[in-house]
């Protein structure tokens, strides 16, 4: 009888890579503040191991999900354009049997996306139960993008009287509530 290694969860395992690019929400934030060559400590032969490890770790989690047929898992890639988005979800991903997951890259809304409310494109993407979701960019470009560029709201076509200055504030409780709803009743987590 062989004796089994003792693992640790693999949160434990991973907080001393992961914590230099969290921010737990308390205090303040400042993105000019953060160090932009910051590696978490993490060398490339090292960091190749964690990933090979994880892209099991995360097939093997994939076929649980899949088969258990209860819950989904929705992932949200947010960034600028070229901040690599799409290379990361090709990494992260690779091994991942391609049935078990969608992906939807959201561009610039259509005629027929702006003729429905800024979360309707999102909400119909959301990923069936047994099945991970990957979104490259989400309803979060509505509190950025949108925000910035006054002519993308315009082509929204929201009647003036709902184009208040607390807009963009509603739109934050809108998408918190939408979440919150969503972990409710819908099994995505």
């Amino acid at each position: 009888m062989s004796k089994k290694k003792h693992m640790q969860p693999l949160a434990v395992e991973l907080k001393p890579y992961v914590a230099p690019f969290q921010f737990d929400g308390s205090g303040e934030f400042h993105l000019k503040s953060q160090k932009t060559g910051e590696k978490g400590g993490l060398d490339k032969d090292k960091g190749e191991k964690i990933i090979e490890a994880n892209r099991k770790r995360l097939a093997d989690f994939q076929a649980k999900l899949y088969a258990q047929d209860n819950w989904s898992l929705l992932l949200i890639f947010q960034g600028m354009d070229a901040s690599g988005k799409d290379s990361a979800i090709k990494s992260v991903f690779d091994g991942v049997n391609p049935q078990g997951c969608q992906v939807f890259s959201f561009k610039s809304p259509s005629t027929r996306e702006l003729d429905h409310d800024y979360m309707w494109r999102s909400t119909i993407c959301l990923p069936e139960r047994g099945r991970i979701g990957i979104f490259n960019r989400s309803y979060y470009e509505e509190l950025l993008i949108v925000r910035v560029h006054p002519e993308i709201l315009a082509k929204q076509k929201i009647p003036p009287s709902l184009v208040r200055k607390t807009i963009w504030r509603e739109r934050f409780e809108d998408i918190s509530a939408f979440e919150n709803i969503s972990r409710a009743t819908a099994p995505w987590c």
